[in-house]
Order: C-alpha cells, then sequence, then structure tokens
C-alpha cells in the first residue's frame, strides 16, 4: 500500500482521501442538522411574534386563523409566564412572549453555531 505524508503533513493515497471523504460527510451532516435548528428556531420565534403583534393590535379572536396564531405564542412562551407582571395584559405579552422569542433566538442560534463548527 502506498501511503505517503505531503508536504502539508496530511496522508496521501486511498486511505488519507478515504478519511477527508468521511469527515466533510461529516461536516455536511452536521451543517445539514444546523440548518434545521436554524429553520426550526425561526418558526417558532416567528409565531411568537405574530402572536405578539396580534394581541396588541387586538386582533379577532373569533377568527380561527387569529386564534390559532395566538395560542401557538400562548403554548410556547408557557415557560415565561409571569416572569414580569406590568399591568395590563398588552404589556405582559409583549414583554414575557417577548422575553421567550430572544431567549428562543439566542438558545437556537448557539446551537446552530456549535453544530457548525
Amino acid at each position: 500500500m502506498a501511503t505517503a505524508i505531503g508536504r502539508s503533513g496530511r496522508m496521501r493515497g486511498r486511505a488519507g482521501r478515504a478519511r477527508a471523504r468521511a469527515g466533510h460527510a461529516a461536516r455536511r451532516g452536521r451543517w445539514g442538522v444546523a440548518r434545521i435548528v436554524r429553520l426550526i428556531t425561526s418558526v417558532v420565534v416567528g409565531l411568537i411574534v405574530v402572536g405578539i403583534v396580534l394581541v396588541l393590535l387586538e386582533a379577532n379572536r373569533d377568527n380561527a386563523i387569529v386564534d390559532w396564531l395566538v395560542g401557538a405564542g400562548d403554548t410556547l412562551s408557557q415557560p415565561f409566564h409571569g416572569i414580569f407582571t406590568p399591568d395590563g395584559r398588552k404589556a405582559q405579552v409583549a414583554v414575557n412572549w417577548g422575553l421567550a422569542a430572544v431567549v428562543y433566538a439566542l438558545v437556537g442560534g448557539f446551537i446552530a453555531r456549535l453544530l457548525r463548527r
């Protein structure tokens, strides 16, 4: 088996190329997972922000789409309810749901960045 080490210190030959391909494939796989994490994070943050806007604009909750979007935002921001207690429903939604959106964006971005390394 003819395997030599080139000037760069990398193995050449069949074994070296196979390792390089395996490393490249693993990196591409992690990047794919990072994209999925970014997509999920974007959807979650987007639903929360749309929910905030609908509550602040007093959208009609009798509409099925509005009700579903506000309900999704409410469910996704559930762990952050009651952290701050300003007066009024709109202020509570804006502050607590907004905090949830920021935390989800930061954590999702951090996880995606780790996966891209």
